[in-house]
Formats: C-alpha cells, structure tokens, sequence
C-alpha cells in the first residue's frame, strides 16, 4: 500500500468515527467524491479587471442570485473559519452552517492536505453554491499545513538578490494552492517593517524600505495571479509600525496623513495600479486618517471607502482582517463588528466571531435601512461574480489519490532551496576568511547554541572538514559555558552558530543574555564566524558582532536555512543576499557582502543540474536488487554533474547482521581505488614539480631496481600496467607453514620487532616489507609489453615517491591533497583517527587473519606492509573521493587553490599504448564490444577506478559527471563477485548518462530557475 493510501486509510476511518452512523448519507457523499475527485484548474488572472465584461459570467451570477434567500445572500459575504484537525464538533458545525444558509466562503487554517481535501469535498457536496476556499498562506501551505513545504518566509525573500525568483516563488505557491482546492491566497503582505520592535509583521514583512517592500509584493502577486489564485495584499493602510499585536489589541499608527501616504501607502498603490485582485483591511487606529476614537480602520468609511475605494480607486474585492480579533471585536458594539464593516464599505467579512448573529444583526440593519438592500447585492454579486472568474461556478472536487506527493516535488523543494541559497548574508567578512580555504592551516570547532541534538548545520559543516562539534541548549547555564570556554583554546577558528530561535523582538528573538554575553567575549577573543539563525536584527543584540571574523544571517531557523549557511561557509554556494532593513549603523540597510567563487563542491538537488528527481529513481531499484541478491551489505553512492553533488544516499547495513545501518559519513575501504586516489595522484604531482618524467626508467627513481631485470621498464608502462610484472605475489601464503603463522614472520603483541598491525592481535616484523620489496624486484618479467594488471608496479611506485619525497607516502598525500582540500576521512589506518563504529568491516578472513577485518587494509599485502601500500590500503567515504576527482575536473583546483596542472590530468587520464585502454594510473572505458569498468554511455576521455572490496570512482570530463559507488561486497565473503556480475556500477551509470542526455534535450523549469538566480 503506497503511503497516500495508508494516510487516506487513516483519515477516512478517523471521519468515520466523527460523522457515526447517524450521518452515513453524509459519508457516503464524501467518499463518493474522494473515488471519483478531480484536480480542477484555472487560468483566471486579475479576475476583476477583465478586458470587458463576461456575459457568460453575468448570467451566471444573476441565475444564481435569484435563487438565493435573503439570509443566504447575507451568508455569501461570510467566510468562515476551519480547521482540518480531527474535531467532530467543528465539522458538524461547519456543515450547519453551510446547510442552513449557504455560507459564500471558508478560510482553512491547522490541519494536513489529506485531510483538508477530504473536509473540502464534504463541504462542497452539500453547499448549494460553490465555496470560495481561501488560506492564510503567506509562504505556503506549510504555515497551516504538516505533511506540506514551509517555504521562505518574506524578510527572507526581501534579502534575495535575484528578485525573479519571487514570481517563480508565487507561482508555486498558486500550484499547490490550486492542487488542493484553494481559490484565494491572504498575501502578499505589503506591510513596510518600519519598526524593528513590531511582534506581528516582523519576518512576513519584505523588509524596511518602501520600493523594496512595493516591487516585491508585486512580483509575489504577480506569480500568483499568473497560477490562477487570487492574491490579496495585506494589511492596508500598513500594519509594519507598530509594537502591538492587532490580535491582542488595537494597535494605534501615530504618523501624519502625509507620512502615510508617502510611506505605508506607497507599495498598496503599486499593487492597485498593477490590478492586484484584493485587498485586506487591517485593524488599526490611525488618527491621521480617522479621528474616530479607537475606531479600527477595518471599521472605518473614511479608510475603506474613501481613500481606498474612491481616492486610491481601488475595484478589487476588499476582505476584513480576521472579525474575531480583539482589534476588532473589542472596538465595535456588542454584536455589531460585521454591521459596521459593511458600512465601511468591506466586500466580504472575515471570520465572524459568530456566523448566526452575523447573519441576523446584518438582515436587521437591512430593515432598519441602516444599510441598504443595494449594497447587499452588489457585494453578494460580486462575491458571485468572484466564483465564476476563479472556476468554481460548478462544484468541483479535489483529487485526493497522489496528492501529498503532487505538493511535495522536487522542484518545489529546489525553489525553496534557491531561495534561501540567494538570501543567506554575509555582513562581515575581515582578511577574505570565507569561504574557507585552506583547511590544513585551520584546527576548527563549532559552537551551536539552540538545539542539543546535531542539525542539517553540524552534518553540512561535516561534508567539508574535520570540525569537532559543541552544542549546548538555548537556555545554557553560564556556569557550563564558561567552565567549556577553555576547551576552545586550542582551535584557531570557531564557528559560532546560534539556532532554536524565535521571531518575535519581544523575546530577543529567543536568545538569552547569557548565550549573548557568552559570545560576545568569545568574539573578542578568537577569530570566530557567527552565523544567526535568525532575523537581521537579532545581530544587535551581540555588542561585539564587529569583532567577529565573518558574520552571516540565515533569517530562519529549519533545515535549509542551516544547509545554506554551512554551504556558504565553505564556499558551496556564493554569499549574493543584501539586509532588508538596518541592523545598526554598522550594518544599514542593504548590508551583505560578495564572496570568492572557490569551486567546492554544491550540495543541491538533481533539478538544480537539470536533472528531473526521478530520472534518478531507478538508482534507488538497482542498489536493492544488489542487497537482495546479496551482493553487498550496504553502499553509498554519490552523483555528482556540474560540480553540483546531486544524489547523495547510503544504503543498507555495515554487515548482514543488519545492526548498523549505513551513513554517509561511515568510511570504506578503497582497495584499488588507492591507486589512483593517493600514489597517482603523489606521481602527478611530482611531475608537476619535474621531479619525475613518465618516460623515464623506474629506476631512475628507485636505485634498487638498477641491477635488476626491471631496470629499464619505464614510469609510464609500470602505470599503465604495460611492463610485463606478474599480477601479484601471495606473500601471506608464504608467510604460513600448515595453515598456521610463521612465528618468526607474525606475532600476538606488538613489541619493537613486531611494530607493524596486520589486523586485531596480529602484528608482522617490521623489516619485513623489505623482504617483500625485495621479492618484487627479483620476481619475473615478460618479454612481451602488453597490458597485465598488476599491484606490484605500485607497489614500486609507492617506493619512488618516497624516494624523491622523502616521506611517507600517507603522509605526502596528506600534506599535499587531503588535508588542504578539507578530505579528512581520506587517508591509511583510519582506526587511528576515528571510531571503529564508522568503518564498514570487509571479509571474515578464514585463512589469513582468521577474524572479520575491521578497520584494517583488507588487501593482505597492503595489510603485511603496515597497512600502506601504493596499491592499497587508502580508506575514505564517498563525498570526499569524490571532491578529489572533482579536483582533476576543474582542472586541478578546488577550494580556491591549485593542486595539479591541467596539462599534467589530461596525460595521465589519456590513454597510453595502443592495444591498451589504460591511463597512467586511471582505467578508462572499453573498447565497443568489450567488457570492462565503465557503461556504454561513458566518453572516451572519462577515467576512474575500481577496487576489490566493491568500490568504484569514475569522473567523465565531457559531461562533467562524477559516480562513487562505495561497497564491501566481500563480507562475508569475498570469493562470488556478485556485484560484478550483476553489473551493478555500471547500470547505475547508465542510468546518470540517460538522464543527463535526456536533460540536454530540451530548456525544463529547472534551468530556466537556475538562470534567473545565477
């Protein structure tokens, strides 16, 4: 059962047991509409501003006004409130309503979309009039609805520098809108957040300056406008200076009539003259405007009819503010509030505080002629009139089957990460630090203060360094910072980051005087970022920002605003986002800092490579059907196009016993793949240094092949497998008498002649890699140059370079590549370094080392050599592989630092011999027809590398596309090669070079998003 299904299971059995037995005609309606339930769409666009008038329209509205009764005709000027939380006492309510007087509206607010679907069918089954079904969405169904997006929020938008991506934005939102029956958005909010210390508007606000807030309200609303929802621009005359809470109080706006309408007023006007469809009236007391005593504006003739309608000539559909609001309600007669703002000149009521008296007090003033029958029908008309131009004049139904996953797509998901990805900031950003560079010259920790737990933050962070991670509450005890504050002497930089915040000023924005008092003299005394999860203002409260290194603000606090700070950090995305309003005079308004373009690696989604999310799906069916063929416990696989890591996913366990799921940050062992991971890599950049030329004998670099039948096998045909080496040598087999360890050769316990670690409680002689070296050199040699693999030439390679570079070679290829680039988990003897918890084990060695190999070289030449070998023994995961074949992509740079030339990668990922498709180094596709390491797809010019224990890297220059596929396919047992025969690696290429073939074919909405925010 899919989980739609069992969700709508759910739901349906939970409205079971709300409507009974008494009411199963009711249900069987209801789940009668859920079977057979359309998705309706439409392509109204300013509804109220048509080219000339629609007879169609007309027709309708007169036909179905002439049918109405009085009270109903009352009743269409109502929306009420609902819910679609499990309460049978509102639904039941709800129902009445609509049955006995036809309610003309319902604005839902808590609740999920299954559920609101279904409520919305129900009522729409037995409303004699379509509903208008409105949302306080302002960003997204996510702000009433679980299960749904919560996007950007508008201070955020209001930060971005690419503003298209705002009409983008609104689009979407109408998309999902529409998907789940909902006609009329409540947003824009066109408030102008003049006063830092407001407690409603604040972060709904898109910032301080008033042509700011204007053309971005405008292309909100354009957008949703454009998908066929009507927008409704909020909350006029201004709501954005005030300390009060208008649902708490009637907040008073003390400006002059001119600063009103030069100011408050100023984004409303750009609205109305680009034909924005509504306009909601705020509760507010405005003297300037109305001198009426506490008379809220939502209440008042002269502000709605007066400079609204008639100065500002508004012809749109004007709502109330919500009637149930003490800024409302608590300023009207008893039982008056919905009287008065009719008189005023409001279209439709908002929220009544009770929808009988509603109804009965507006009828009595019709009597009484306090207000006229005219105005009753020409608001009911044009509620009509509404209906008909947004596509409901025929009832219509909501498909509930896919809708969850219809609102949850990739591309929305990508929207909103391009949206916080334009609008993080930095404020400050002394000496260049960010995006961080070089990692090797940096011992870093980071701070978080908010959540306990580790966030999307922590883990990003983690993705590109060695970062050692501190949390503590959002309330910490001082005692405990203070008594922690000696632990960060030894870090050079610490990252600061402040998350678990609230919106509101009036709380400090949920950061305490010890947390701020903390940091502050943190910033004065260590290079530090601050990153605040937070609004802009929030900064202030930190007295020594200015002192921090870097500072960033990342407006909220979830997931992909944390995602976004740490890819900024790093250098994964560009610092483009500007302040919406002023922090201090430090930081005015429009504050925010460019940044260097680094080229690391860009954590994203497949759309952001133009790569539909499902082109990919079938990578997902093709790692199961390994693990249940039992070809591999678990693996990690990575895609990545463009620079961008686009697929990212661990799978399975760490063994069979399936106890310790697989993570993205567990390493592997590499096997082969250290052949072109570390001692390729070691040759090719002392080639660089011309310390060493291809074409030159092997000997030149390692004198003791110089009287041997090796001595004039050349660097390239050792690299290229071309020398005519034997495959390999079973040294361990040699070092066994019966089945048994030669106890000469082995020992239990370490001591200074047994110094080097085979595996647990076994330990070789130290001199006995030279015996092996030896070994090699005096082993035969074919006449014949043609190609053989062999471990032995690297091996022998590994003894060169660190002949000509006079360390070890673990230790150069640190030094050199891993621990500049920031790859900590690559590297030999990762039990050394990290938990064992995080190492996947290999084989359950029966023969050799009689014990599962766990955080040791599985290769046992590499293991009888120390675990270093240049063959074997490098371990790592697969973001940081990845990242460095990304370096030999860009040519040699990554992290805003030069590590090869391009030159120097061309040749060695360039063929060698005729005859032979190998590299220096590097494997390369085969010859059509054959059989080899890369799919059918792969360029000519791709390269990459498999290795014995089910790992595999291939980077393709020509489409700029990087797989790692990561297993232990030898546990428990190395001996079926399943992986290989399943053809596993290269099925899920084929699937990425499909999808990026498919994706070159035409112009999709992911790239058209992609141009307008680079």
């Amino acid at each position: 059962m899919k989980k739609t299904d069992l969700c709508q299971k759910i739901y349906i059995n939970d409205f079971l047991m709300i409507f009974g037995s008494k009411n199963c005609y009711s249900l069987l309606i209801l789940l009668c509409i859920l079977l057979l339930g359309k998705t309706f769409h439409s392509n109204a666009q300013n509804v109220f501003h048509p080219q000339k008038p629609d007879p169609g329209c007309v027709s309708w509205v007169d036909s179905v006004y002439s049918r109405l009764t009085p009270a109903q005709r009352v009743a269409q000027l109502l929306m009420i409130r609902a819910n679609s939380v499990v309460d049978s006492g509102e639904i039941r309510q709800v129902a009445a309503w609509i049955r006995q007087y036809n309610i003309g509206g319902i604005c839902f607010f808590k609740g999920g979309p299954l559920r609101q679907a279904i409520l919305t069918n129900y009522y729409q089954s037995m409303a004699a009039t379509p509903i208008l079904i409105s949302m306080d969405a302002e960003w997204g169904l996510g702000m009433r609805l679980d299960s749904t997006i919560a996007f950007a929020r508008q201070m955020t938008l209001g930060a971005m520098a690419d503003e298209s991506l705002i009409t983008r934005y609104g689009e979407e939102m109408a998309r999902q809108l529409r998907r789940i029956g909902v006609q009329v958005s409540f947003s824009p909010v066109a408030d102008i957040n003049n006063n830092p210390a407001n407690p409603v508007i604040n972060v709904r606000s898109f910032g301080e300056d008033r042509k700011d807030v204007a053309r971005k309200a405008l292309l909100y609303m354009k957008g949703l406008q454009k998908g066929g929802v009507m927008s409704v621009a909020k909350h006029f005359p201004g709501h954005g200076d005030t300390d009060t809470d208008s649902h708490l109080a009637l907040p008073v706006i003390d400006h002059s009539a001119e600063t009103i309408d030069t100011l408050e007023l100023y984004p409303f006007k750009k609205l109305i003259e680009a034909g924005v469809d509504g306009i909601m009236i705020a509760h507010l007391f405005i003297p300037a405007l109305d001198s009426s005593r506490n008379l809220p504006s939502s209440l008042s003739k002269i502000v709605v009819n007066d400079l609204l309608k008639n100065k500002l000539g508004f012809k749109g559909v004007i709502f109330t503010d919500a009637l149930d609001m003490k800024g409302a309600a608590n300023f009207a007669p008893q039982g008056m509030v919905e009287v008065k703002a009719l008189e005023a000149g409001n279209d439709v009521l908002l929220l009544p505080e009770s929808v009988d008296s509603a109804v009965q007090n507006i009828l009595a003033a019709v009597d009484s002629g306090l207000i006229s029958q005219t105005i009753i029908e020409e608001r009911c008309k044009k509620m009509l009139a509404l209906k008909y131009k947004l596509g409901i004049s025929q009832t219509q139904t909501v498909k509930v089957e896919g809708l969850v996953a219809d609102l949850n797509t990739p591309m929305a998901d990508y929207l909103n990460r391009t949206c916080y990805g334009s609008a993080v900031t930095l404020l400050k950003n002394d000496g260049g630090l960010l995006p961080i560079q070089r990692q090797d010259t940096l011992k870093i920790a980071c701070v978080t203060i908010g959540f306990k737990d580790e966030t999307q933050f922590q883990q990003r962070l983690s993705s590109y360094a060695a970062i050692d991670h501190y949390s503590f509450p959002r309330d910490p005890e001082a005692r405990q910072l203070w008594k922690f504050r000696t632990t960060l002497d030894k870090y050079n930089l610490v990252i600061v980051n402040i998350n678990n915040t609230h919106p509101s000023p009036l709380r400090d924005f949920g950061i305490s005087e010890v947390t701020t008092a903390w940091v502050d003299t943190l910033l004065a005394s260590k290079p530090c970022v601050l990153n605040v999860c937070a609004l802009p203002y929030s900064v202030a409260l930190f007295r020594n920002a200015d002192k921090a290194q870097s500072v960033i603000i990342s407006y909220q606090d979830n997931a992909t605003a944390y995602d976004a700070s740490a890819q900024l950090i790093f250098g994964g995305i560009m610092a483009k986002g500007h302040t919406p309003v002023s922090i201090s005079a430090r930081f005015p308004l429009h504050s925010g800092l460019p940044d260097a373009n680094v080229s690391r690696f860009k954590f994203t989604l497949p759309e952001d490579a133009d790569i539909p999310s499902a082109s990919l799906a079938r990578v997902d069916s093709i790692v199961r059907e390994g693990m249940q063929a039992k070809a591999y416990p678990g693996c990690q696989v990575l895609i990545a196009v463009n620079g961008k890591v686009i697929y990212s996913k661990s799978f399975g366990y760490h063994d069979y016993s399936n106890k310790e799921p697989v993570l993205n940050s567990d390493i592997y062992d590499l096997a082969s793949v250290t052949k072109v991971a570390a001692t390729t890599l070691a040759v090719m950049k002392l080639h660089d240094e011309h310390k060493i030329d291809p074409k030159k004998p092997l000997s030149r670099y390692l004198p003791m092949l110089d009287n041997s039948n090796k001595n004039k096998i050349s660097v390239q045909e050792v690299m290229a497998h071309q020398a005519g080496l034997v495959a390999w040598i079973p040294f361990y087999k040699k070092a066994m008498e019966g089945g048994k360890w030669d106890s000469a050769i082995f020992s239990r316990v370490a001591d200074s002649s047994f110094s080097l670690r085979v595996a647990e409680n076994l330990y070789v002689r130290k001199d006995y890699p030279a015996w092996m070296l030896d070994s090699i050199v005096r082993s035969p040699l074919s006449p014949k140059k043609e190609y053989k693999y062999s471990d032995l030439g690297f091996i022998l390679m590994q003894q060169a370079i660190e002949h000509i570079a006079g360390m070890p070679l673990d230790q150069y290829v640190k030094n050199e590549f891993y621990s500049p680039m920031g790859l900590p988990t690559l590297g030999f003897h990762p039990r050394e370094t990290f938990p064992l918890k995080r190492i996947i084990p290999t084989e359950n060695d029966t023969v050799f080392r009689r014990q599962v190999v766990h955080g040791d070289v599985h290769d046992p030449a590499a293991a009888m050599m120390g675990g270093v070998a240049g063959h074997a023994g490098l371990f790592g995961n697969a973001t940081d592989l990845a990242a460095l074949f990304q370096m030999l992509l860009q040519h040699g740079n990554y992290g805003g630092q030069h590590y090869l030339d391009s030159s120097t990668i061309e040749e060695f990922t360039s063929r060698q011999f005729p005859g032979n498709r190998r590299g220096l180094g590097f494997d390369k596709p085969q010859d059509p027809g054959e059989e080899g390491p890369a799919c059918a797809d792969a360029s000519p010019r791709s390269f990459g590398h498999t290795g014995f224990t089910g790992t595999y890297v291939w980077a393709d220059p020509d489409n700029q596309m990087i797989l790692v596929f990561l297993s232990n396919r030898v546990n428990p047992d190395a001996e079926d090669n399943k992986l290989v025969k399943l053809g596993t690696r290269t099925k899920i290429q084929q699937v990425v070079y499909d999808a990026i073939r498919e994706s070159n074919k035409q112009v999709s909405p992911a790239r058209k998003l992609v141009n307008s925010a680079e």
